[in-house]
């Protein structure tokens, strides 16, 4: 490929600007739509909101994206990055013509494929086969074109034994495997991926980032990637934006671009809302919602190894429940994943009260560093466990070390500051000659 291809523009964007008004989401059907309107007429709680939502943010403006300009050129793998609520889905979801900006102009040169989400694109009555063809005739291309590309895009999926059965019988990580598949294989000269390979196995993901990696080097195509795994960004893209609020605070260097996303991390913040923040999944936050994250006691989430993280929890539910469990995902800053805390019990809760828990969290195995971590409320044992609510609030803190005969820790040697290791003896003998 010459210097001329590899610099000629497929996305141009120029003053993007995305504005929601909070409180006004569509139900999804006028039924609901006219529900809700006549709840707000009476003056009464909107029976079509999750509950716990704010009534007095209906009106309010957000602006997800506040002027963006933005050029990627052909064959390009370009990694976006940033905190939760920066934007990142949004632009994207501009990108793929499923939403229209407020404000701005937005080129495109070529098809786009997309995944944005498990299932995005696809009919869930309707077979594997089928859908691959669907996927083609939505990009422009015929049968016999689809047909080319089929036995290539079976085999990728891993899914040719269920390839003639509807999709609604899929699992999520079978639903990922094809929907990659078909978005990798079908003609198009744009590639956007929102963060759903993280639904598959590890050794489907490598097959992937080995994919899109030749869709950029070799085929020439153009690929959009978002993800809060820096390991994959670093593997993948040959180029890094970073969003904050809505606005590119950095473009260039991989590295840099980790960096400047790492310096985002606020320890300084010791109380959240998080009642009317996104959650990871669509079923998330309806029958039990976490509304509030204090870390008690405290000016500012630092913490030294020695001293216990107490956390402050309120929440509340619109159904019965025998039992609520919840645990802690652990993530260093670059999104390293740590582990999980032992899932604890709640207890039961009922409808019509507010629950307030707190907890304490022992920092002491972790390394001097900057972590965060969500909050992960579920139903049922782990094994199957049932999601309840899981905000995509980051909750940042800090760890410093108060033992200062540790040696400094160099950035290969892992995060995690473990015991010593037990020496059960040491046996001499002499050598033979």
């Amino acid at each position: 490929m010459s210097e001329m291809q590899q610099r000629t523009p497929v996305i141009e964007v120029q003053g993007l600007k995305k504005q929601y008004r909070l409180g006004q989401i569509g139900g999804g059907t006028l039924t609901h739509d006219l529900q809700s309107w006549w709840a707000r007429v009476r003056g009464k709680e909107d029976p079509n909101t999750v509950i716990g939502t704010d009534a007095r943010l209906f009106g309010k403006t957000f602006m997800a994206l506040n002027g963006v300009d933005l050029t990627v050129y052909r064959g390009e793998a370009l990694g976006i990055i940033g905190r939760n609520g920066a934007g990142k889905s949004t632009l994207l979801k501009i990108l793929s013509r499923i939403t229209a900006p407020t404000e701005g102009e937005v080129r495109l040169r070529g098809r786009v494929a997309s995944m944005l989400e498990v299932g995005t694109g696809f009919n869930n009555e309707m077979t594997g086969r089928e859908n691959i063809y669907m996927n083609g005739a939505i990009l422009g291309m015929s049968k016999a074109e689809v047909d080319q590309k089929l036995d290539q895009i079976i085999e990728f999926s891993e899914c040719g034994e269920f390839i003639d059965t509807p999709v609604k019988r899929y699992s999520s990580g079978m639903f990922v495997k094809l929907a990659f598949a078909v978005a990798a294989h079908l003609d198009s000269e744009i590639m956007v991926m929102d963060e759903v390979l993280a639904v598959g196995d590890m050794k489907f993901q490598q097959k992937c980032l080995g994919k899109m990696s030749d869709v950029a080097g070799q085929e020439g195509r153009t690929v959009l990637y978002v993800s809060h795994n820096m390991s994959t960004i670093r593997q993948l893209c040959t180029r890094c934006i970073v969003l904050d609020q809505g606005r590119i605070i950095f473009d260039g260097d991989v590295e840099e671009a980790i960096a400047v996303y790492m310096d985002t991390t606020d320890v300084n913040i010791v109380h959240y809302d998080v009642a009317d923040v996104a959650r990871m999944t669509g079923g998330a936050g309806k029958r039990l919602r976490m509304e509030t994250l204090d870390f008690a006691g405290k000016e500012s989430s630092v913490f030294s190894d020695t001293e216990p993280m107490h956390i402050r929890i309120t929440w509340r539910v619109s159904e019965p429940f025998a039992g609520v469990n919840l645990k802690l995902n652990l993530h260093f800053r670059d999104s390293t994943p740590i582990g999980i805390t032992h899932p604890v019990d709640l207890g039961p809760a009922v409808p019509g009260r507010l629950y307030t828990t707190e907890f304490a969290f022992n920092p002491s195995l972790l390394g001097e560093g900057q972590y965060y971590f969500y909050v992960d409320f579920f139903d049922g044992a782990l094994a199957q466990a049932v999601c309840l609510d899981k905000p995509v609030t980051e909750f940042a803190f800090e760890v410093t070390n108060t033992d200062l005969s540790m040696p400094e820790w160099a950035a290969g040697w892992g995060r995690i500051h473990f015991p010593a290791v037990i020496v059960f003896g040491t046996e001499g003998r002499d050598e033979q000659a």
